[in-house]
C-alpha cells in the first residue's frame, strides 16, 4: 500500500503523514501504563502497520521501562531489510532498577547512557530520530544536554535531533546551540495548545513537526463512555488525567458526539476524522497514532488521504466552541504541508 509521504523538516526523511506511535505496547506495571499487553499482538501490530504503507515507528525508552523498545526491536529485527522503518525514539525519563516510576533527567552522562541502551535494546546501529522526551528536573542547563545531543549525532550514534514537550523558551535555547530538527508536541481536538506558537516556530525556523495523540489517548475514537473510564485498569494512566474526569470528560463526549456526522459524510471512521484534523494544520508533517492490535491500525490508516474542506474544519470548530472541550485555536489558518 502507498501513503502519501513528505520530508520531515531538515532532517531529509521521506516519512509517510502518518507514524505509528508504541506508547502502550510498553504494557502496564508502570507510571504512565495502559495497561496489559501482550508482545505478541504488538509485533504483529507493527508488522502489520508497516504492511500497511508506514515507514516510521515512534517509540521511548520510558515506554514500559525500556519494553516497548526491546518490542519495537524485536519486530523491526523480524523484517526483510528493505521493509525496516525508520525508528525514532527519545530520552530524558530514567528510573530505578525495580522501581514502576521515571524521572526526569537530561544530565549529558545520563543522555549518554540512555541513547547506549536504547540501541542495545532497537538492535539497530544508529537511531534515525532521537529527541528529548521532556524537561529536566535537574539543575543541567539545557544548552548542555542539546550540545550532548549534537555530539551523539556528530558521532554517528544518531541521524537527527529533535525536541518533544518543551515550551518556546526551552526550544529557542537549544537553537542557539545548534539546529533543532524537529519537535514533537501534543495536538489533537481537545489538546490545541501547540497550534498557537510552535507550529509557528517551525514555520519560521524550518523544523520538522510530528505530533502525537491525534486521537485524544482514545478520547476521540468514538469508544469512550463514562462507565468504560470508570473500568479501565488500575495500571492505565489515563483515568487519573483531567481530560477523563469531570467536567472536561462530559465536554470531551459530547464533542465526539458531535464529530460523528461529519466522520459519516466523508465516509471515515472517528479515529480517521480525529488524525485527518491533526494532519490539516500548516507544518504538521506527521502524526503518531497509536495502536495495539492490527484491526486498529484498519480504523486509521486511510486519515493522510482525507481532505477537510473549509466548510469541514468550520463544522469541527464550531464542534470544538460549542462544547467548550479543550484548549487553544480551533482551527488551521493556512493550507496544510505536504500534499
Amino acid at each position: 500500500m502507498t501513503l502519501p509521504t513528505t520530508v520531515l523538516g531538515s532532517t531529509g526523511f521521506s516519512i509517510t503523514r502518518i507514524g505509528l506511535g508504541t506508547w502502550a505496547i510498553g504494557g502496564g506495571g508502570w507510571q504512565g501504563g495502559w495497561g496489559p499487553q501482550e508482545d505478541d499482538d504488538s509485533v504483529a501490530t507493527i508488522h502489520g502497520a508497516v504492511a500497511a504503507g508506514i515507514n516510521w515507528i515512534d517509540t521511548a525508552a520510558a515506554y514500559g521501562l525500556g519494553h516497548s523498545e526491546e518490542v519495537v526491536g524485536r519486530a523491526v529485527a523480524e523484517l526483510p531489510d528493505a521493509e525496516r522503518p525508520l525508528v525514532f525514539t527519545k530520552c530524558g525519563l530514567v528510573w530505578d532498577e525495580g522501581a514502576t516510576t521515571v524521572h526526569n533527567v537530561l544530565a549529558p552522562e545520563s543522555i549518554r547512557r540512555e541513547c547506549d541502551d536504547s540501541l542495545r535494546r532497537l538492535r539497530v546501529e544508529a537511531i534515525d530520530l532521537y529527541q528529548m522526551h521532556w524537561p529536566t528536573w535537574d539543575e543541567t542547563p539545557i544548552e548542555n544536554s542539546w550540545a550532548t545531543m549534537a555530539a551523539l549525532v556528530d558521532e554517528g550514534k544518531v541521524r537527527a535531533i529533535g525536541l518533544s514537550n518543551f515550551d518556546l523558551d526551552d526550544v529557542a535555547r537549544c537553537e542557539a546551540v545548534r539546529h533543532v530538527d524537529t519537535l514533537q508536541p501534543e495536538l489533537n481536538m481537545i489538546s490545541r495548545d501547540a497550534a498557537a506558537d510552535r507550529l509557528r516556530w517551525a514555520a519560521e525556523h524550518g523544523t520538522g513537526v510530528i505530533v502525537y495523540s491525534p486521537m485524544g489517548s482514545g478520547l476521540l475514537t468514538g469508544s469512550f463512555s463514562r462507565e468504560r473510564v470508570a473500568q479501565l485498569p488500575a495500571d492505565d494512566w489515563r483515568p487519573g488525567h483531567p481530560n477523563f474526569q469531570e467536567p472536561q470528560l462530559s465536554r470531551n463526549l459530547e464533542l465526539v458526539e458531535r464529530l460523528r456526522p461529519i466522520a459519516d459524510r466523508l465516509g471515515t471512521t472517528l479515529p480517521g476524522l480525529a488524525v485527518a484534523w491533526a494532519l490539516a494544520w500548516p507544518m504538521v508533517a506527521g502524526a503518531i497514532v497509536g495502536a495495539r492490535r492490527p484491526d486498529e491500525v484498519e480504523g486509521w490508516i486511510g486519515a493522510s488521504e482525507v481532505e477537510l474542506t473549509p466548510d469541514e474544519l468550520d463544522a469541527i470548530a464550531d464542534a470544538i466552541g460549542d462544547t467548550g472541550a479543550g484548549s487553544g485555536p480551533a482551527r488551521p489558518t493556512e493550507t496544510r504541508v505536504g500534499r
